[in-house]
C-alpha cells in the first residue's frame, strides 16, 4: 500500500511538471476622456471611453454620455465671465457619476470653443481671456486632469468633424468577427464633411490628387494610415450670423415703424410678428469689420417670397471675387473639385429634418418643400407645429434657402452631385461633430499601456491535470484500504 501511494504521488508530480506555464494577458483597462463643445449658441459635454491597448496607436473610442449645458454659448457671458464656468457644473457632475471614482483624476478634460468665441476674440480680446479663465477655474475644482480651454481654428473644427464621421461609418477601421481583430477596410469609402453652426460653416473632403493651396490642407495619421484632406472654414457664414447680416442687407425703411423684408417668410425669417425694439448685433458686416448694435422700433412683416429670399441671400456671398478661376468658390477662396459622398450634419441636418425630407430626395422635391414652407402663413405654422420653439420656427424659411444657396452656388454641388449629400446627425449612439474626432486624434498622443500579464496554465490542460490527480488519489486510497 505504501509503495502504491508513493508511485501515485510520483505520477502526480510528473504530470504537474509537464503542464506548460504560459503568459496570460488580462483584459485591457478602460480609459475615459471628456470634451466640451463650446459653440456659438450652446455648449455640450461628451464623455468618451476606450481600451488602454490601442489599435495601431489610435484608440477605439465610443461615446458614453452627452449632456447639453443650460443656457447659451460661453461667448454670451462676455459681461459676466464667472457664469461661463458655473454653467458647466451640472454636466460635469453628471459625467463624474459615470466615471469610477478611482479613475477620475486620470480623465483628461478639454474645452474647445468654436466660432462664437472666435468672433468675440475679434470684438473683445480681454473679455475672451476672462471667459476662458473662468472656465479653467471651474474645471480645476473637479477631480479630473483638466488639459485646458482653447479656441479651435475653423480648419481644426472642420478636420475633426471629418475624422468623426469617417470613424463612425467604419471608413478607417472595422471589427472583423471572423478574424477577431480590427481591420482596415479594403477600398474604404471616405466621406466628406459638411458642418453648419451658428457662426461658421466648414467643408472638408479628400480631393483627387494633392491640394494646391497649403493653407487648406490638413494631414492625419489614424490606425496606421496617412490622410491628406482639404478643409476650409467660413467665419460669419453660420446660420445665426447669416440672419443678422441678412437683416442689415434688407432694411429698406428706417424712418418708419414698419420694416419690410422681401426675403422674409410670412411669419418673418428673423422674429415673430411684433412691435417693439429689435436689437441687431452683427459682428460680420462684410467690408465693415465689427459693427455696433443698432436699435430699431419695427414691426416685422414678411412677404412669403422664396425667390426674393434666394436673391437676397446671394448678396451675402462675394462670387465676383473669384473671377474666371475654376478652383475658386466665393470670397476668393480656393477649393478643389468635389469628390465622393458627403455627410451634412449640425444645422444642415436639423433644418432639413424640419422639412420632413427623406434621404435621397431629388433636388426638385427639396425646392418644392421649401417653397411650400415659405408661403405658409404664420398662424398656419404655429398651429401645425405647436411644440416647436416659437423663436426658432420663424427662421426655417430663410435657413433652408440659405442652405440651398450655400451648397449649390457656393460649394458648387449640382443636380447630380446633390444625391451624394446625406443629412445625418448620429451613427449608432454617437453624435456627429468635431469632439469625437478631437478625442481620436488625441489618443495618438496617449501612450498605449502594455497589457498586464500573469503566469498561468492553459485552461484545458489544467482541467485534465486536476481530473487525473483526483482519479489517481482515489486509486491510491483504494489500494491503501485493500
Amino acid at each position: 500500500a505504501i509503495v502504491g501511494a508513493l508511485v501515485a504521488l510520483s505520477i502526480i508530480a510528473l504530470v504537474l511538471s509537464l503542464v506548460r506555464v504560459e503568459d496570460v494577458t488580462l483584459p485591457p483597462t478602460v480609459k475615459y476622456g471628456m470634451v466640451f463643445d463650446a459653440g456659438s449658441s450652446h455648449t455640450s459635454l461628451f464623455l468618451y471611453e476606450w481600451d488602454s491597448d490601442k489599435e495601431n496607436d489610435t484608440g477605439v473610442v465610443s461615446q458614453t454620455l452627452s449632456c447639453d449645458v443650460q443656457g447659451q454659448g460661453i461667448s454670451s457671458y462676455a459681461n459676466n465671465p464667472p457664469e461661463a464656468g458655473n454653467s458647466l457644473r451640472e454636466c460635469l457632475d453628471k459625467a463624474l457619476q459615470v466615471v469610477p471614482a478611482e479613475k477620475q483624476r486620470d480623465v483628461p478634460v478639454y474645452l474647445g470653443a468654436t466660432a462664437g468665441m472666435r468672433l468675440l476674440r475679434k470684438q473683445n480680446s480681454s473679455a475672451t481671456e476672462q471667459v476662458l479663465a473662468e472656465v479653467a477655474k471651474t474645471m480645476q475644482e473637479y477631480p479630473v486632469a483638466f488639459k485646458g480651454a482653447q479656441i479651435l481654428t475653423g480648419e481644426e473644427e472642420g478636420a475633426y468633424g471629418w475624422i468623426t464621421i469617417n470613424y463612425l461609418l467604419d471608413s478607417f477601421t472595422k471589427y472583423s468577427p471572423k478574424a477577431r481583430t480590427w481591420l482596415h477596410p479594403e477600398a474604404a469609402n471616405i466621406f466628406g464633411a459638411l458642418d453648419l453652426g451658428g457662426a461658421s460653416t466648414q467643408i472638408t473632403f479628400m480631393p483627387k490628387g494633392s491640394v494646391l493651396s497649403q493653407n487648406e490642407v490638413s494631414e492625419f495619421t489614424l490606425y496606421g494610415y496617412s490622410y491628406n484632406i482639404y478643409t476650409h472654414s467660413y467665419l460669419c457664414y453660420g446660420q445665426n450670423e447669416m440672419l443678422k447680416r441678412l437683416a442689415k442687407e434688407l432694411i429698406v425703411v428706417r424712418s418708419e415703424e414698419h420694416l419690410h423684408r422681401p426675403a422674409s417668410h410670412q411669419q418673418c425669417s428673423l422674429g415673430q410678428r411684433h412691435a417693439g425694439s429689435l436689437k441687431l448685433v452683427c459682428l460680420c458686416g462684410r467690408g465693415k469689420g465689427i459693427e455696433q448694435s443698432e436699435n430699431y422700433s419695427v414691426t416685422l412683416e414678411g412677404r412669403g417670397s422664396a425667390s426674393g429670399c434666394l436673391a437676397a441671400l446671394r448678396k451675402l456671398f462675394n462670387f465676383s471675387a473669384c473671377g474666371q478661376s475654376q478652383d475658386c468658390v466665393f470670397d476668393g477662396v480656393y477649393q478643389p473639385p468635389l469628390r465622393g459622398q458627403f455627410i451634412a450634419f449640425s444645422a444642415f441636418y436639423y433644418n432639413f429634418k424640419f422639412l420632413n425630407l427623406t434621404e435621397g430626395q431629388p433636388l426638385a422635391v427639396v425646392r418644392e418643400a421649401i417653397e411650400r414652407l415659405c408661403t405658409r402663413s404664420w398662424e398656419d405654422l404655429r398651429s401645425s407645429y405647436p411644440k416647436e420653439n416659437p423663436k426658432r420656427l420663424p427662421k426655417y424659411c430663410a435657413n433652408a434657402n440659405y442652405i440651398l444657396t450655400l451648397l449649390l452656388d457656393a460649394y458648387k454641388f449640382n443636380e447630380t452631385s446633390w444625391n451624394n449629400i446625406f443629412f445625418q446627425m448620429k451613427a449608432g449612439s454617437a453624435d456627429m461633430g468635431w469632439t469625437l474626432g478631437y478625442m481620436l486624434n488625441l489618443t495618438n498622443m496617449v501612450p498605449a499601456e502594455a497589457p498586464a500579464r500573469l503566469k498561468g496554465h492553459r485552461p484545458s490542460l489544467w482541467a485534465a491535470t486536476i481530473t487525473f490527480i483526483i482519479l489517481t488519489f482515489i486509486l491510491g486510497l483504494s489500494a491503501l484500504l485493500l
